[in-house]
């Protein structure tokens, strides 16, 4: 049975079992990206679009995406769980069910959701169930959150490829979790593009060594 004093952080809490949350959004966050000084928060050029994933600590999985020719944007916050506007230490608890994820906004003429995947892919293990690495708990698990048919059915192509190709390895079967988009909650401005602000910082990410297929349009 879930406790307040102390949970199981790989299992998921149930909704009515979450933290209530808050109206107010995170205050504070800064109006540009660090790095590509773009506009955090929007409103974003036309044409661009929207992915998010999760691979663990979003330290390090936010770089994985801001070093992308193409990538417009990125931010790191909470999302896929239900616990509204949360903390980072209502998330860290264990008890919003969020993960912690990355916001991609691309402009889809210089770099395919296709090639977004094959970096999340390549950035971490997916095998790992409610963890990565050294970070275990439930907001570190490998998620997909799609928006719309076409995303969902390029990342559920991608992940049958990419869980081939981990098999023939000799690696574990995929578990990363791949449904529509939830609402997204920004992190504390502190999170924002972590290490380009603290080069010397944790980033938590290690993959598998297996390449991601090519070709996983659909």
């Amino acid at each position: 049975m879930f406790s307040l004093f102390g949970s199981n952080k790989t299992k998921m809490v149930e909704e009515h079992q979450a933290l209530p949350g808050s109206p107010n959004p995170t205050p504070g966050l800064p109006e540009r990206h660090h790095v590509l000084d773009a506009p955090l928060q929007g409103p974003f050029p036309d044409g661009m679009q929207v992915a998010m994933f999760g691979l663990g600590c979003f330290w390090g999985a936010e770089r994985v995406f801001w070093t992308l020719d193409g990538v417009y944007s990125t931010a790191v916050g909470y999302s896929a769980g239900f616990t509204p506007n949360p903390t980072y230490e209502e998330v860290c608890s264990g008890r919003t069910g969020h993960n912690e994820v990355v916001q991609v906004v691309f402009d889809p003429t210089k770099i395919s959701f296709t090639d977004l995947l094959r970096a999340f892919w390549e950035s971490h293990d997916p095998t790992q169930g409610m963890r990565q690495g050294h970070d275990v708990g439930t907001q570190y698990r490998s998620g997909i959150y799609v928006f719309g048919d076409e995303q969902r059915a390029q990342a559920e192509a991608s992940a049958r490829a990419f869980g081939d190709a981990l098999a023939a390895a000799g690696h574990g079967p995929v578990t990363t979790e791949i449904i529509g988009a939830k609402p997204f909650y920004y992190a504390e401005g502190y999170h924002q593009q972590y290490l380009a602000k603290n080069p010397g910082g944790y980033c938590g990410l290690g993959g598998t060594g297996v390449s991601c297929p090519v070709g996983l349009d659909v």
